[in-house]
């Protein structure tokens, strides 16, 4: 496979909007906890355990998302600069590693929208058993 210049540059936009979402993520996470904080100082809830341990684990998550992207971002940085020095296959390998880093950047987000998914279905099956919200009915209205 030729590789030059270039072929680095195709992650850049990638990787920027990629760092730009798992940001987003991370205000959106940060507003929830901060709320859940201060309702918490006003009427403490035991039941919120579970919610803070998930929370905690997705804060997790998303950092190590983010430091994974960047990660790869400065390597595609890295590989432009040994292409640019003539060291091809150098630049290749750190290439690759970029893209490997990426790969697992992406795992994890994946797992944190997972984990995402399931805090919110808790909370869905929770309304529902208390009676305030049929969410097959609503289901069906939705459809």
């Amino acid at each position: 496979m030729q590789i030059d210049l270039t072929t680095p540059t195709i992650l850049f936009p990638t990787i920027s909007l990629l760092l730009l979402a798992y940001t987003n993520r991370f205000i959106a996470l940060a507003a929830i906890i901060r709320n859940l904080h201060a309702t918490h100082k006003s009427q403490p809830d035991p039941v919120l355990r579970k919610e803070i341990a998930n929370l905690r684990y997705r804060v997790r998550l998303i950092r190590d998302m983010q430091a994974i992207g960047a990660l790869s971002l400065l390597l595609c940085v890295v590989c432009i600069l040994l292409l640019f020095l003539g060291l091809e296959t150098l630049g290749r390998a750190v290439f690759a590693i970029s893209l490997m880093l990426m790969t697992v950047s992406l795992a994890l987000s994946f797992r944190e929208i997972q984990v995402s998914t399931r805090a919110l279905n808790l909370h869905l099956r929770d309304l529902e058993a208390c009676g305030a919200v049929d969410l097959v009915q609503m289901s069906a209205v939705v459809e």
